[in-house]
């Protein structure tokens, strides 16, 4: 191996940053991505890793994240320059003994931080990786405009937004059977939309911030970035519905409640009551 960029995980995280960006997810700067790295990933990184970077605060203590490293993207970098530079749009961070501070060991060659969403993104994948005993590693935020329109058109409820977005699709039950969760408007970077996105991600894989943009977790790139793409593609279906007059009929309760035998899955039948 000549280089990071050679390892597998890595191809990964460009090639679904660049795709978020083909989607239209991710315009300008906008929106952010993480990946924590396995162990034996972390090791074969470690030769090319620098540690000549000052450590910084994180901000809040991930205690069960210490020593860990993490791929993300850099604040302030567009999505669209990573798959042709990827060294200078994305970094790989090593937290400390103690969850508390981090350090850029490896990208963002020419200068620049991490994500201003560092901290949301690390608290969230505290509370998954506990949650779920170490499966979850990526956390994608960003910005379907389908999803986002919707914030301003429906009520600002998780039952709400999830039985919507269940009866535009066969799928979705299936793919996201706990729901959706849903917070109002908040400042983005904020303690205060970690820590809330954090009490929502203990039920929810796929959480949406109001005027803003959709924060979803999963095992790998491919669950994280299937799960935004079928809510983003069900959101439009839902507008186009909308805008040619509304529902004439829908998937029922009934209807959504019957998948769950054939396709093993929990549906939360108390998002339906």
């Amino acid at each position: 191996m000549n280089s990071i960029l050679d390892l597998k995980f890595v191809k990964y995280f460009i090639d679904t940053c660049h795709q978020s960006w083909l989607k239209g997810w991710n315009e300008r700067n906008g929106g952010n991505m993480s990946y924590r790295m396995k162990p034996e990933e972390a090791a074969e990184c470690e030769k090319f890793f620098s540690y000549d970077n000052p450590e910084k605060p994180i901000g809040l203590s991930v205690p069960n994240l210490s020593g860990e490293c993490f791929m993300v993207t850099g604040s302030g970098k567009y999505y669209k320059n990573i798959l042709r530079e990827p060294e200078n749009n994305i970094c790989i961070v090593k937290l400390d003994e103690k969850g508390e501070n981090y350090r850029i060991v490896w990208g963002l060659k020419e200068g620049g931080v991490p994500t201003s969403e560092l901290p949301t993104h690390l608290l969230n994948h505290s509370i998954k990786k506990e949650l779920t005993n170490g499966e979850y590693r990526v956390i994608m935020h960003a910005h379907p405009a389908n999803i986002v329109a919707l914030t301003f058109l429906l009520p600002l409820e998780d039952k709400v937004f999830t039985r919507e977005i269940w009866e535009m699709i066969t799928e979705c039950p299936i793919v996201f059977p706990e729901g959706i969760g849903v917070l109002p408007w908040m400042v983005c970077g904020s303690a205060d939309i970690a820590y809330a996105t954090g009490e929502k991600i203990k039920k929810y894989d796929a959480v949406i911030w109001s005027h803003h943009g959709i924060f979803c977790a999963g095992p790998d790139f491919d669950t994280a970035f299937g799960l935004m793409d079928t809510i983003e593609k069900s959101a439009e279906i839902l507008i186009k519905t909308m805008s040619c007059g509304g529902k004439k009929r829908c998937i029922t309760s009934e209807q959504i409640m019957a998948l769950s035998e054939p396709y093993h899955v929990n549906i939360d039948k108390t998002m339906l009551e």
